[in-house]
């Protein structure tokens, strides 16, 4: 097995929502890489379960659980299935996350010619659906909360003890066209303030890493054209990213295991801290 540097989970219980992702999967195999034994939790069973069995073939310990973070219940039957199988969790990562057509404009600036387009033919911001800026919402910033509320519970005055989420670089400066994802995830940001100073007195640190542009299968048709080439949209974003290229899943492991890893961090707390190429330090001039 690979191991991250010193970096040393043994015996840990860590679980990962939206775990069979590109980038929390990335996460999920090297925390187990590093001895911990990680429950991935996804709502599609059967990717969480192919992950799972992908890192015990490599000698990790992993147990792929369906569960849906915006349902309570559904969180409360993972953590009796991860409580039969593992035990009680130590770390919290907070990945399940994303964006939705319905709370996307398709200009990044509103002109009042706009005003008189077909029907369909753009979505302004007058036209953005409730139902998917609520999507959005929920999916961020309640599928944080609410699988804070099941697993924390019983973290309470653990020794290492770590709550970890997935905000992102829209939370320090809103893209344009994505109003409902920019803002859940300053939402998860400043809940990330929040619960760190809430549970500053039971011994739980809460932090926060926040990707920038990393191309995976979820933007890929964003950012690339069917012949591989980028769209106008990421030549913008790789000309406003200091360092030229996006990011790689990878890039983000060292991030994750300093946060989560009592002894390198143990007086780390109420921090997001900006993976990003540069990105948000770079001021376009």
């Amino acid at each position: 097995m690979k191991k991250f540097g010193k970096i040393d989970l043994k015996d840990k219980i860590i679980v990962v929502t939206g775990g069979a992702g590109e980038l929390c999967g990335c996460f999920s195999e090297a925390l187990a890489y590093c001895g911990a034994k990680v429950a991935i939790l996804d709502l599609r069973k059967e990717a969480a379960e192919n992950l799972a069995s992908k890192i015990i073939k490599k000698g990790g310990t992993a147990i792929g659980i369906e569960a849906n973070v915006l349902e309570f219940k559904s969180l409360l039957k993972a953590e009796m299935v991860l409580k039969k199988q593992f035990g009680l969790c130590n770390i919290l990562i907070n990945g399940a996350g994303g964006n939705h057509p319905k709370g996307t404009t398709s200009k990044e600036f509103f002109t009042l010619e706009d005003l008189n387009s077909e029907k369909g033919d753009i979505i302004t911001f007058f036209d953005l659906d409730q139902k998917g800026i609520e999507f959005v919402f929920d999916l961020n910033f309640i599928g944080t909360l609410l699988p804070t509320q099941v697993f924390a519970k019983h973290m309470l005055n653990q020794e290492g003890a770590t709550i970890l989420n997935i905000s992102s670089m829209n939370a320090f400066t809103p893209l344009t066209k994505i109003p409902a994802y920019s803002g859940a995830k300053a939402a998860v940001s400043n809940f990330t303030q929040w619960l760190a100073v809430h549970f500053s007195k039971v011994n739980i640190r809460v932090n926060a890493i926040a990707p920038g542009f990393f191309l995976t299968e979820q933007n890929r048709t964003l950012l690339t054209n069917k012949d591989g080439s980028y769209t106008d949209r990421a030549k913008r974003i790789l000309n406003h990213t200091p360092m030229g290229r996006f990011g790689k899943p990878e890039e983000l492991i060292g991030t994750l295991l300093w946060l989560v890893d009592e002894k390198a961090s143990g007086f780390v707390n109420g921090v997001i801290i900006p993976v990003d190429g540069g990105f948000s330090a770079y001021s376009g001039v």
